[in-house]
């Protein structure tokens, strides 16, 4: 058995997935460590890929390399575009996903990945080099020692995990799991601070005791698209299979009051549960304690596959104890016969705060030690994944000599969350949202491929073919652009078309650019009443056409948040000594001092996020570089 290796990763969940492929493939020899072979990328809570901002990660994911938006799409059992209604910055694509086939995709595409080995098992402590300042390895809770150049801890709710289910409390990671022992206290020990965050899960129950008649049906969009940006389909774009259907009914004041009658019983209420939850997914006695003035909540009935009657009940979200939720369950329409096949619970696990991080997600404490996901306090599937990909190439690079690869905020939403968290830190689960992205309109999630391939191209994950559809793209949606501002239309054609969409007429020859820059008009409108328009985007695919049209109607907004854009990246090249000691600054506030010597920023622009720096500190700053 082999004991050297270049990475460990521990922790199979999404980000230890994603950490474990992104170093494989960009050359290192890697260990992928999980106290269950059969959990690999196991979707915890609720089966479901993407959503509001969610959905633009799992593209950036895809466009550098990564492989969730590949077994999403393939798992996929309806396909959804949120937010059409809105400007094409708020677009998020989402999927409902067969749970277990997703995990198995997962498993079978890391096995299928050279550089990748396995071992079942916990691990219960790093292997310290002689001066404790870098870690060299692993050892196992079966006493099996394995070295590494590099480790990233992917942990999950797994560290010291406790499960909460009314007045019950249970050690463990996930329902039916252990919690893992050992790490924390080696961390804390060495320096490390570490809080307690909660997060929670609703029951399962059985559809077929379900009336779904009494319930509001959700289908699937009729338009289906894809997070992969490979030339793969998900089973249902080619027809292969229908879209399953999800539901929505609601609670009312009768489940209301029979919820209330667990609170003296509440870990939550009662002061059991010491951790913070996620603001923005509330469980439900939160739901009717924080909004006491409504008269219901909506809840999401969501199938757990193609072939399982398992139904995920999204929005109720409890640890209230069993026999209260299964009384209140059936006071919901359609759920009046509900079987349950398991309670919901609140899960209490420890974290590290971000800030002890660098923007690689390296420590800044113990060389080459990466944190990755829920142990850095975040929330979410797609939030985990991207940062074990994210530390996954970092630990690559830095073993090999090579310069990191970090994104800023105008260049990707993963950007935006890994500053967000290393320079502000977070004492709640993190959830990224389409509101924290200042540059929003540039990181749409229709063009991250355009965005990301390239710089991932360049640092040796995202591949040749990759790259080269990328530039075919580009070329592609260009020359519809030129031939838009370049060609004109003749009144009587194009003034057919205007009627439609109750546009006023022209009188004389107009090109199509202009046409295309009123309110409802689209390329695949124009091309209803143009043989030009229609020649010409014959051969362009749906998605080279809809960013050719977002770069043209956008392009007077998209032109000024780059120039904001601009400013912060003037920002960003003014680079910051690592190692500076800024207790020699005299002018700087104690404050100031504090943050600047625990963040150690790369640049003035990373100085500028750090809450508690003000202007006055980056001017300060500023005149100290001889600016």
């Amino acid at each position: 058995m082999q004991s050297n290796y270049d990475i460990i990763v521990v922790g199979a969940g999404h980000a230890g997935c994603e950490a474990a492929a992104a170093a494989a493939n960009m050359g290192s020899k890697v260990l992928l460590i999980t106290m269950n072979m059969n959990t690999i990328a196991q979707m915890s809570c609720n089966p479901a890929m993407g959503g509001i901002a969610k959905g633009q990660i799992v593209r950036e994911i895809d466009a550098l390399g990564g492989y969730s938006g590949i077994i999403s799409d393939k798992s996929a059992i309806q396909f959804r575009m949120l937010n059409r209604s809105k400007g094409p910055a708020m677009w998020s694509p989402r999927t409902q996903n067969d749970r277990m086939l997703f995990a198995s995709l997962w498993r079978e595409m890391l096995e299928q990945t050279p550089n990748v080995d396995f071992w079942q098992d916990m691990v219960s402590q790093l292997i310290m080099s002689g001066d404790g300042k870098r870690v060299e390895g692993v050892i196992t809770g079966m006493g099996v020692q394995f070295k590494a150049k590099a480790v990233v801890l992917t942990n999950g709710t797994f560290l010291n995990g406790i499960i909460h289910i009314g007045e019950k409390q249970l050690g463990g990671g996930r329902t039916g799991e252990s919690s893992s022992k050992g790490i924390t206290e080696q961390l804390v020990q060495i320096g490390f601070q570490s809080g307690r965050m909660k997060t929670g899960t609703p029951p399962r129950v059985d559809g077929r005791s379900l009336n779904y008649e009494k319930m509001e049906v959700q289908e699937g969009d009729d338009l289906i698209d894809k997070f992969s940006y490979l030339p793969h389909t998900s089973p249902f774009v080619n027809k292969e299979r229908q879209q399953r259907p999800c539901h929505v009914t609601y609670t009312n004041t009768a489940v209301h009051d029979i919820l209330r009658t667990g609170f003296e019983k509440s870990p939550m209420f009662q002061g059991r549960i010491q951790g913070l939850g996620p603001r923005y997914c509330p469980s439900i006695e939160d739901k009717i304690t924080r909004f006491s003035e409504r008269e219901r909540h909506q809840l999401f009935v969501e199938p757990e596959g193609w072939n399982t009657v398992e139904i995920y009940v999204n929005g109720f979200s409890t640890s209230l104890p069993q026999d209260v939720q299964m009384k209140a369950m059936r006071l919901i329409p359609g759920f009046e016969n509900a079987k349950m096949f398991r309670p919901g619970y609140a899960i209490e696990y420890d974290y590290f705060p971000p800030t002890q991080l660098k923007l690689t997600l390296e420590t800044h404490l113990v060389d080459n030690l990466y944190f990755a996901g829920q142990i850095n306090g975040t929330t979410g599937y797609e939030e985990a994944a991207c940062q074990g990909l994210m530390a996954g190439m970092n630990a690559h690079l830095k073993i090999q000599g090579k310069d990191p690869f970090i994104l800023n905020r105008y260049e990707a939403y993963i950007g935006v969350l890994i500053d967000d968290l290393v320079n502000k830190g977070t004492d709640e689960p993190y959830r990224m949202f389409t509101s924290r992205a200042e540059y929003r309109l540039l990181l749409r999630q229709d063009n991250a491929d355009v965005r990301l391939t390239p710089l991932s191209h360049k640092v040796g994950l995202a591949t040749e073919s990759r790259l080269n559809r990328v530039n075919a793209k580009i070329k592609e949606y260009s020359s519809i652009i030129n031939f838009f501002k370049n060609t004109s239309a003749e009144p009587d054609s194009i003034n057919n078309y205007l009627s439609t969409i109750e546009s006023a007429p022209v009188n004389q020859k107009i090109r199509y650019y202009n046409i295309l820059s009123r309110p409802n008009a689209s390329i695949e409108g124009m091309a209803n009443f143009s043989d030009d328009i229609k020649t010409f985007i014959l051969s362009s695919d749906k998605e080279t056409i809809e960013q050719a049209e977002i770069l043209m109607k956008y392009e007077g907004y998209i032109e000024r948040e780059k120039e904001n854009a601009d400013k912060l990246k003037r920002l960003e090249d003014l680079k910051l000594d690592v190692n500076f000691d800024y207790s020699n600054i005299a002018s700087l506030g104690l404050e100031a001092k504090e943050k600047l010597k625990k963040i150690k920023p790369l640049s003035i622009g990373q100085a500028s996020r750090i809450s508690g720096i003000n202007p006055a500190d980056i001017s300060i700053l500023l005149i100290h570089m001889g600016r």
